[in-house]
């Protein structure tokens, strides 16, 4: 089992090209697990940490509501956005500048551990990151991602989304954190299908402007660490 972790940091993309480079590298990790199912001496799978910036763009999941996005095409167009049905779980949600998206393309095989646990150790390593700021991160029973205040309804918010897709335990897509973002664009939907949860960022949270750089080091160096070691209890 192939335990290392290549980091890829693209600096800014937009989101179809990220995507196609995603499916690349999905298809080429299940290629070669269904090629090592009738190989006697079996090829590593290699796991990848995809980190990117894009420009404007809402992405709404495989299960999600179009009625979701409150914005029509003239809207999208003035704010310099686009809008993409993607291949994921959960709903709709809003990638742009000052947010890290982070896409894993791990064979969670190589780890032995399996998807729910894949998504809390990512949730982990997002409250893990946000604590070194001082903000309190948790998790909510009812949905995905990394949440502030979830024992105060009136106040909940959510600092980082995440969605994924997997198949023969290979996963795709991953999680976006709120670090410098222009939160104006989450008044065009109904974050992750919520009407009445508001969202946030780290620069909203502390007062100020982040360096964006550091955190990204410190996403890297928890989520390799939490999937490497995986004896993780929630």
């Amino acid at each position: 089992m192939n335990k290392e972790i290549d980091i890829i940091d693209l600096g800014q993309g937009a989101y179809q090209e990220v995507w196609d480079l995603q499916e690349k590298y999905f298809q080429e990790v299940l290629n070669i697990k269904k090629q090592n199912s009738s190989l006697e001496s079996k090829k590593s799978t290699p796991n990848r940490l995809i980190f990117v910036e894009h420009p404007h763009v809402f992405t709404l999941g495989k299960s999600g509501d179009e009625h979701n996005l409150l914005a029509n095409y003239i809207q999208l167009q003035a704010k310099d956005a686009e809008f993409v049905k993607t291949n994921r779980g959960g709903d709709i949600t809003y990638h742009g500048p000052g947010q890290i998206v982070g896409y894993p393309i791990f064979d969670l095989e190589n780890f032995n551990i399996g998807l729910r646990t894949y998504i809390e150790l990512m949730e982990e390593a997002v409250i893990r990151t946000i604590a070194a700021y001082g903000i309190t991160g948790t998790r909510d029973d009812a949905a995905t991602g990394v949440w502030l205040d979830t024992d105060k309804p009136a106040l909940m918010r959510k600092i980082c989304a995440i969605g994924v897709r997997a198949s023969r335990f290979v996963s795709m897509h991953g999680f976006a954190l709120n670090v410098n973002t222009d939160l104006e664009y989450f008044n065009l939907i109904n974050p992750c299908g919520f009407q009445d949860r508001g969202v946030t960022s780290i620069q909203k949270e502390v007062g100020q402007r982040i360096d964006i750089e550091e955190v990204k080091a410190k996403l890297a160096k928890h989520l390799t660490s939490l999937i490497q070691d995986a004896s993780f209890d929630v």
